[in-house]
Protein backbone atom coordinates (compact mmCIF):
# COMPACT_ATOMS: atom_id res chain seq x y z
CA UNK A 1 0.00 0.00 0.00
CA UNK A 2 1.32 3.38 -0.70
CA UNK A 3 0.19 6.78 -0.33
CA UNK A 4 -2.68 8.07 -2.86
CA UNK A 5 -0.14 10.86 -3.31
CA UNK A 6 2.26 8.82 -4.73
CA UNK A 7 0.06 7.71 -7.76
CA UNK A 8 -2.40 11.40 -8.04
CA UNK A 9 -2.22 14.84 -7.43
CA UNK A 10 -4.87 17.65 -7.12
CA UNK A 11 -5.19 19.48 -10.38
CA UNK A 12 -4.88 23.33 -9.99
CA UNK A 13 -5.37 24.49 -12.79
CA UNK A 14 -7.42 27.85 -12.87
CA UNK A 15 -9.06 29.34 -15.94
CA UNK A 16 -11.22 32.70 -16.31
CA UNK A 17 -14.35 31.50 -18.08
CA UNK A 18 -14.68 34.75 -20.12
CA UNK A 19 -11.46 33.64 -21.74
CA UNK A 20 -11.47 29.91 -22.12
CA UNK A 21 -14.46 28.21 -23.68
CA UNK A 22 -16.38 25.87 -21.01
CA UNK A 23 -19.50 24.55 -22.21
CA UNK A 24 -20.71 23.38 -18.61
CA UNK A 25 -20.32 24.11 -14.62
CA UNK A 26 -19.82 21.75 -12.35
CA UNK A 27 -20.69 21.95 -8.69
CA UNK A 28 -21.32 19.92 -5.69
CA UNK A 29 -24.77 20.31 -6.01
CA UNK A 30 -25.06 18.93 -9.23
CA UNK A 31 -23.18 15.76 -9.02
CA UNK A 32 -25.09 12.71 -8.26
CA UNK A 33 -24.57 10.85 -5.14
CA UNK A 34 -22.68 7.09 -5.49
CA UNK A 35 -21.07 7.31 -8.67
CA UNK A 36 -23.68 8.74 -10.70
CA UNK A 37 -22.05 11.54 -12.80
CA UNK A 38 -23.90 14.73 -13.16
CA UNK A 39 -27.08 16.62 -14.24
CA UNK A 40 -28.01 19.65 -14.71
CA UNK A 41 -24.41 21.49 -14.60
CA UNK A 42 -25.25 25.47 -14.05
CA UNK A 43 -24.55 28.10 -16.80
CA UNK A 44 -20.92 29.62 -16.32
CA UNK A 45 -20.27 32.14 -13.71
CA UNK A 46 -19.22 36.03 -14.72
CA UNK A 47 -16.10 36.85 -14.27
CA UNK A 48 -15.22 33.70 -12.59
CA UNK A 49 -11.80 31.78 -12.22
CA UNK A 50 -12.81 28.14 -12.72
CA UNK A 51 -10.34 24.46 -11.92
CA UNK A 52 -10.18 23.19 -15.47
CA UNK A 53 -10.69 19.28 -15.69
CA UNK A 54 -9.92 17.41 -18.65
CA UNK A 55 -10.98 13.72 -19.65
CA UNK A 56 -9.74 10.93 -17.40
CA UNK A 57 -9.71 13.37 -14.44
CA UNK A 58 -11.32 12.25 -11.17
CA UNK A 59 -14.25 14.75 -10.05
CA UNK A 60 -14.94 14.72 -6.04
CA UNK A 61 -17.48 16.58 -4.01
CA UNK A 62 -15.35 18.30 -1.44
CA UNK A 63 -18.67 19.23 0.93
CA UNK A 64 -20.56 16.86 3.24
CA UNK A 65 -18.06 13.38 2.06
CA UNK A 66 -20.85 10.95 3.60
CA UNK A 67 -22.91 11.57 -0.18
CA UNK A 68 -19.90 9.86 -2.03
CA UNK A 69 -20.18 11.94 -5.11
CA UNK A 70 -18.02 10.89 -7.59
CA UNK A 71 -17.44 11.23 -11.38
CA UNK A 72 -14.76 9.88 -14.07
CA UNK A 73 -14.69 12.81 -16.34
CA UNK A 74 -15.45 12.53 -20.63
CA UNK A 75 -14.54 16.01 -21.18
CA UNK A 76 -12.89 19.49 -21.05
CA UNK A 77 -15.03 21.70 -18.59
CA UNK A 78 -15.01 23.83 -15.54
CA UNK A 79 -16.13 23.19 -11.72
CA UNK A 80 -16.71 25.22 -8.72
CA UNK A 81 -13.85 25.29 -5.71
CA UNK A 82 -15.65 22.90 -3.62
CA UNK A 83 -15.19 20.22 -6.21
CA UNK A 84 -11.62 18.74 -6.06
CA UNK A 85 -10.20 17.13 -9.11
CA UNK A 86 -7.67 14.57 -9.22
CA UNK A 87 -4.89 13.57 -11.68
CA UNK A 88 -3.02 10.58 -12.59
CA UNK A 89 0.74 11.09 -11.97
CA UNK A 90 2.06 9.62 -14.76
CA UNK A 91 1.39 6.31 -17.12
CA UNK A 92 2.45 4.28 -14.20
CA UNK A 93 -1.43 4.67 -13.17
CA UNK A 94 -4.04 3.53 -14.88
CA UNK A 95 -6.79 6.47 -14.63
CA UNK A 96 -9.84 4.55 -14.53
CA UNK A 97 -8.31 2.13 -11.44
CA UNK A 98 -7.61 5.29 -9.58
CA UNK A 99 -10.88 6.12 -10.27
CA UNK A 100 -12.22 3.00 -9.06
CA UNK A 101 -10.18 2.90 -6.13
CA UNK A 102 -11.27 6.67 -4.94
CA UNK A 103 -14.87 5.02 -5.73
CA UNK A 104 -14.58 3.05 -2.07
CA UNK A 105 -16.78 3.34 0.59
CA UNK A 106 -13.11 3.60 2.52
CA UNK A 107 -11.96 6.63 0.75
CA UNK A 108 -15.20 8.06 1.63
CA UNK A 109 -14.84 7.25 5.01
CA UNK A 110 -11.07 8.33 5.02
CA UNK A 111 -12.52 11.76 3.92
CA UNK A 112 -15.20 11.86 6.81
CA UNK A 113 -12.65 10.92 9.47
CA UNK A 114 -10.89 14.05 8.41
CA UNK A 115 -13.09 16.36 7.51
CA UNK A 116 -13.86 20.07 9.26
CA UNK A 117 -17.48 21.10 10.42
CA UNK A 118 -20.57 19.62 11.26
CA UNK A 119 -23.25 20.93 9.35
CA UNK A 120 -21.71 20.88 6.20
CA UNK A 121 -18.24 19.04 6.89
CA UNK A 122 -15.78 19.43 3.93
CA UNK A 123 -12.65 17.12 3.70
CA UNK A 124 -9.53 18.10 4.65
CA UNK A 125 -7.55 18.89 1.96
CA UNK A 126 -4.13 18.03 3.37
CA UNK A 127 -5.00 14.83 4.74
CA UNK A 128 -7.07 13.69 1.70
CA UNK A 129 -3.84 12.64 -0.19
CA UNK A 130 -2.50 10.54 2.45
CA UNK A 131 -4.99 7.85 2.04
CA UNK A 132 -3.50 4.39 0.84
CA UNK A 133 -4.41 2.86 -2.07
CA UNK A 134 -3.59 -0.52 -3.17
CA UNK A 135 0.38 -0.57 -5.13
CA UNK A 136 -0.45 -2.45 -8.26
CA UNK A 137 1.68 -3.06 -11.20
CA UNK A 138 -0.03 -1.50 -14.35
CA UNK A 139 -1.18 -4.77 -15.77
CA UNK A 140 -2.87 -5.56 -12.96
CA UNK A 141 -4.57 -2.02 -12.64
CA UNK A 142 -5.70 -2.40 -16.47
CA UNK A 143 -7.33 -5.95 -15.52
CA UNK A 144 -9.29 -4.36 -12.55
CA UNK A 145 -10.38 -1.63 -14.28
CA UNK A 146 -11.56 -3.70 -17.11
CA UNK A 147 -13.55 -5.75 -14.80
CA UNK A 148 -15.34 -3.35 -13.07
CA UNK A 149 -15.81 -1.34 -16.22
CA UNK A 150 -17.45 -4.20 -17.52
CA UNK A 151 -20.77 -3.44 -15.00
CA UNK A 152 -20.16 0.09 -15.34
CA UNK A 153 -21.17 -0.61 -19.21
CA UNK A 154 -24.25 -2.45 -19.00
CA UNK A 155 -25.02 0.47 -16.23
CA UNK A 156 -24.75 3.24 -18.65
CA UNK A 157 -26.35 1.62 -21.79
CA UNK A 158 -29.57 1.22 -19.17
CA UNK A 159 -29.11 4.47 -18.46
CA UNK A 160 -29.34 5.70 -22.41
CA UNK A 161 -32.32 2.90 -22.14
CA UNK A 162 -34.11 4.70 -19.65
CA UNK A 163 -33.42 8.58 -21.11
CA UNK A 164 -34.26 7.55 -24.76
CA UNK A 165 -37.72 5.67 -22.86
CA UNK A 166 -38.05 9.10 -20.71
CA UNK A 167 -37.92 11.25 -23.91
CA UNK A 168 -40.67 9.30 -25.94
CA UNK A 169 -43.15 10.30 -23.04
CA UNK A 170 -42.20 13.38 -22.58
CA UNK A 171 -42.18 14.23 -26.81
CA UNK A 172 -45.80 13.27 -26.86
CA UNK A 173 -47.07 15.16 -23.72
CA UNK A 174 -45.16 18.14 -25.50
CA UNK A 175 -47.41 17.60 -28.76
CA UNK A 176 -50.81 17.12 -27.48
CA UNK A 177 -50.86 19.20 -24.14
CA UNK A 178 -48.02 22.05 -25.19
CA UNK A 179 -48.18 22.35 -28.68
CA UNK A 180 -51.64 21.13 -28.84
CA UNK A 181 -51.30 18.62 -31.95
CA UNK A 182 -53.53 16.14 -29.77
CA UNK A 183 -55.65 13.69 -32.19
CA UNK A 184 -58.70 15.17 -33.45
CA UNK A 185 -57.52 18.74 -32.85
CA UNK A 186 -58.37 19.84 -36.08
CA UNK A 187 -61.56 19.85 -35.13
CA UNK A 188 -61.57 21.40 -31.57
CA UNK A 189 -62.33 25.02 -31.06
CA UNK A 190 -59.75 27.07 -29.07
CA UNK A 191 -61.30 28.68 -26.47
CA UNK A 192 -59.32 31.51 -24.31
CA UNK A 193 -56.63 30.36 -25.77
CA UNK A 194 -57.16 26.79 -24.86
CA UNK A 195 -58.99 23.99 -26.53
CA UNK A 196 -62.62 23.85 -25.66
CA UNK A 197 -63.45 21.32 -22.91
CA UNK A 198 -59.98 22.03 -20.97
CA UNK A 199 -59.42 23.83 -18.16
CA UNK A 200 -57.39 24.84 -15.27
CA UNK A 201 -56.78 22.45 -12.39
CA UNK A 202 -54.43 23.21 -9.35
CA UNK A 203 -52.12 20.79 -7.84
CA UNK A 204 -54.16 20.09 -4.80
CA UNK A 205 -56.97 19.65 -7.26
CA UNK A 206 -54.93 16.28 -8.59
CA UNK A 207 -54.50 14.66 -5.09
CA UNK A 208 -53.48 15.70 -1.37
CA UNK A 209 -50.47 17.24 -0.94
CA UNK A 210 -48.44 16.03 2.28
CA UNK A 211 -45.32 18.32 3.06
CA UNK A 212 -42.41 16.09 4.17
CA UNK A 213 -40.94 15.72 7.87
CA UNK A 214 -37.94 14.69 9.43
CA UNK A 215 -38.19 12.63 12.70
CA UNK A 216 -36.20 13.90 15.65
CA UNK A 217 -32.31 12.60 14.82
CA UNK A 218 -31.05 12.60 17.96
CA UNK A 219 -33.16 9.43 18.63
CA UNK A 220 -31.18 6.23 16.73
CA UNK A 221 -33.94 3.93 17.16
CA UNK A 222 -35.86 5.63 14.68
CA UNK A 223 -33.12 5.41 11.54
CA UNK A 224 -31.87 1.96 10.35
CA UNK A 225 -35.26 0.43 9.30
CA UNK A 226 -36.52 -0.42 5.95
CA UNK A 227 -39.09 2.16 5.30
CA UNK A 228 -37.21 4.34 2.95
CA UNK A 229 -36.85 8.10 3.95
CA UNK A 230 -36.32 10.25 0.56
CA UNK A 231 -34.03 13.59 0.79
CA UNK A 232 -33.03 15.10 -2.28
CA UNK A 233 -29.86 13.33 -3.43
CA UNK A 234 -31.59 10.34 -3.56
CA UNK A 235 -34.23 11.88 -6.33
CA UNK A 236 -30.94 13.18 -8.75
CA UNK A 237 -31.33 11.52 -12.12
CA UNK A 238 -33.64 9.23 -11.09
CA UNK A 239 -37.57 8.16 -12.06
CA UNK A 240 -38.08 6.23 -9.24
CA UNK A 241 -36.39 6.56 -5.43
CA UNK A 242 -35.20 2.90 -5.52
CA UNK A 243 -32.28 3.49 -3.16
CA UNK A 244 -32.58 5.68 -0.34
CA UNK A 245 -29.70 7.15 2.04
CA UNK A 246 -31.59 6.99 5.58
CA UNK A 247 -34.66 4.34 6.23
CA UNK A 248 -37.11 4.66 9.00
CA UNK A 249 -38.06 2.29 11.49
CA UNK A 250 -41.73 1.79 11.85
CA UNK A 251 -40.73 3.62 15.47
CA UNK A 252 -39.45 6.40 13.46
CA UNK A 253 -42.12 6.92 10.69
CA UNK A 254 -44.95 6.42 13.03
CA UNK A 255 -44.02 9.40 14.34
CA UNK A 256 -45.91 10.99 11.57
CA UNK A 257 -48.32 8.27 10.61
CA UNK A 258 -49.75 11.80 8.34
CA UNK A 259 -46.70 11.89 6.45
CA UNK A 260 -46.70 8.24 5.10
CA UNK A 261 -46.84 7.92 1.23
CA UNK A 262 -48.29 5.50 -0.66
CA UNK A 263 -47.15 3.74 -3.97
CA UNK A 264 -47.19 6.06 -7.19
CA UNK A 265 -46.81 9.46 -4.98
CA UNK A 266 -45.60 11.88 -7.09
CA UNK A 267 -42.24 13.26 -5.29
CA UNK A 268 -41.16 17.07 -6.20
CA UNK A 269 -38.66 19.03 -4.12
CA UNK A 270 -39.59 22.47 -3.51
CA UNK A 271 -36.49 23.47 -1.69
CA UNK A 272 -32.78 24.64 -2.52
CA UNK A 273 -32.62 22.06 -5.77
CA UNK A 274 -36.19 22.62 -6.87
CA UNK A 275 -37.72 20.50 -9.69
CA UNK A 276 -36.54 17.41 -9.35
CA UNK A 277 -40.00 15.08 -9.56
CA UNK A 278 -39.86 10.85 -9.17
CA UNK A 279 -42.85 8.56 -8.35
CA UNK A 280 -42.93 6.15 -5.13
CA UNK A 281 -42.66 2.88 -5.50
CA UNK A 282 -43.25 1.32 -2.11
CA UNK A 283 -44.60 3.38 0.77
CA UNK A 284 -42.24 5.87 2.26
CA UNK A 285 -41.68 9.22 3.60
CA UNK A 286 -39.71 12.27 3.02
CA UNK A 287 -37.77 15.05 4.56
CA UNK A 288 -39.38 18.63 4.69
CA UNK A 289 -37.79 20.01 1.02
CA UNK A 290 -39.99 17.94 -0.83
CA UNK A 291 -43.59 18.16 -1.32
CA UNK A 292 -45.43 15.27 -2.46
CA UNK A 293 -49.22 14.53 -4.19
CA UNK A 294 -51.21 11.58 -3.40
CA UNK A 295 -53.34 11.24 -6.41
CA UNK A 296 -56.99 10.86 -6.25
CA UNK A 297 -56.89 8.73 -9.65
CA UNK A 298 -54.09 6.85 -10.59
CA UNK A 299 -55.10 7.42 -14.56
CA UNK A 300 -53.53 10.61 -13.89
CA UNK A 301 -49.69 9.42 -12.74
CA UNK A 302 -48.15 10.44 -16.25
CA UNK A 303 -49.46 12.99 -16.58
CA UNK A 304 -49.05 14.71 -13.99
CA UNK A 305 -45.83 13.56 -13.54
CA UNK A 306 -44.54 15.04 -16.82
CA UNK A 307 -46.84 18.40 -15.80
CA UNK A 308 -44.11 18.43 -12.75
CA UNK A 309 -41.08 17.77 -14.83
CA UNK A 310 -41.80 20.81 -16.77
CA UNK A 311 -42.34 23.38 -13.90
CA UNK A 312 -38.89 24.17 -12.56
CA UNK A 313 -38.67 27.86 -13.80
CA UNK A 314 -41.62 28.48 -12.45
CA UNK A 315 -40.80 26.80 -8.67
CA UNK A 316 -37.70 29.02 -8.65
CA UNK A 317 -39.77 31.96 -9.97
CA UNK A 318 -42.80 31.65 -7.03
CA UNK A 319 -39.91 30.08 -4.41
CA UNK A 320 -37.12 32.82 -5.25
CA UNK A 321 -38.59 36.13 -3.08
CA UNK A 322 -35.21 37.60 -2.67
CA UNK A 323 -34.21 34.75 -0.07
CA UNK A 324 -30.92 33.05 -0.51
CA UNK A 325 -32.63 29.38 -0.73
CA UNK A 326 -35.15 28.76 -3.21
CA UNK A 327 -38.35 27.61 -0.86
CA UNK A 328 -41.76 26.77 -2.27
CA UNK A 329 -43.91 25.88 0.57
CA UNK A 330 -46.62 23.44 0.63
CA UNK A 331 -49.93 26.49 -0.39
CA UNK A 332 -47.69 27.96 -3.01
CA UNK A 333 -47.09 23.83 -4.61
CA UNK A 334 -50.84 23.62 -3.91
CA UNK A 335 -51.93 26.65 -5.76
CA UNK A 336 -50.65 25.80 -8.94
CA UNK A 337 -51.87 25.77 -12.36
CA UNK A 338 -51.81 22.74 -14.53
CA UNK A 339 -53.85 22.69 -18.10
CA UNK A 340 -56.14 19.79 -18.01
CA UNK A 341 -57.59 17.79 -21.19
CA UNK A 342 -60.14 16.18 -21.04
CA UNK A 343 -60.72 12.53 -19.34
CA UNK A 344 -60.00 10.48 -22.47
CA UNK A 345 -56.62 12.29 -23.78
CA UNK A 346 -55.26 11.86 -20.54
CA UNK A 347 -56.68 8.36 -20.80
CA UNK A 348 -54.89 7.69 -23.98
CA UNK A 349 -51.57 9.28 -22.53
CA UNK A 350 -51.82 7.07 -19.33
CA UNK A 351 -52.25 4.21 -21.57
CA UNK A 352 -49.09 4.95 -23.61
CA UNK A 353 -46.78 5.54 -21.00
CA UNK A 354 -47.61 3.03 -19.03
CA UNK A 355 -45.59 -0.03 -20.53
CA UNK A 356 -42.96 2.85 -20.65
CA UNK A 357 -42.72 3.55 -16.71
CA UNK A 358 -43.02 -0.52 -16.43
CA UNK A 359 -40.00 -0.75 -18.94
CA UNK A 360 -37.53 2.12 -16.61
CA UNK A 361 -38.81 0.38 -13.48
CA UNK A 362 -37.53 -3.02 -14.85
CA UNK A 363 -34.11 -1.31 -16.28
CA UNK A 364 -33.56 0.94 -13.00
CA UNK A 365 -33.66 -2.74 -10.57
CA UNK A 366 -31.35 -3.62 -13.00
CA UNK A 367 -29.12 -1.02 -12.50
CA UNK A 368 -29.27 -1.59 -9.13
CA UNK A 369 -28.46 -5.15 -9.21
CA UNK A 370 -25.31 -4.29 -11.26
CA UNK A 371 -24.06 -1.27 -8.80
CA UNK A 372 -24.71 -3.81 -6.02
CA UNK A 373 -22.30 -6.40 -7.73
CA UNK A 374 -19.78 -4.08 -8.79
CA UNK A 375 -19.81 -2.61 -5.41
CA UNK A 376 -19.45 -6.21 -3.66
CA UNK A 377 -16.77 -6.91 -6.36
CA UNK A 378 -14.63 -3.64 -5.70
CA UNK A 379 -13.03 -4.13 -2.17
CA UNK A 380 -12.81 -7.42 -3.29
CA UNK A 381 -10.70 -6.86 -6.51
CA UNK A 382 -8.37 -4.15 -4.40
CA UNK A 383 -7.65 -5.86 -1.21
CA UNK A 384 -6.12 -9.01 -3.70
CA UNK A 385 -9.36 -11.24 -2.34
CA UNK A 386 -9.89 -11.87 -5.58
CA UNK A 387 -6.59 -12.33 -7.61
CA UNK A 388 -7.04 -11.61 -11.45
Amino acid sequence: MIELSKAAHYVSDKINVSSVKIEEYITTDNMIPNRGGVVDCESLPKARRVTRYEPGDILISNIRPYFKKIWFSDRISGCSNDVIVFRANDENWNKKFLYYVLSQDSFFDFMMSGSNGTKMPRGNKKTIPEFLIPDFDIDKQIRIADILSAYDDLIENNQKQIKLLEEAAQRLYKEWFVDLHFPGYEDVKIVDGVPEGWSYKRVDDFGEVITGKTPSTSKTEYYGGNIPFVTIPDMHGNVFPLVTEKALTKAGANTQKNKYLPINSVIVSCIATVGLVNIAVEPCQTNQQINSVVLYDDNNLYFFYESMKRIKTLLDGIGSNGATMTNVNKTKFSNIHVLYPTEDLVNRYNKFCKPIFDNILALSKEILVSKKARDHLLPKLMSGEIEV
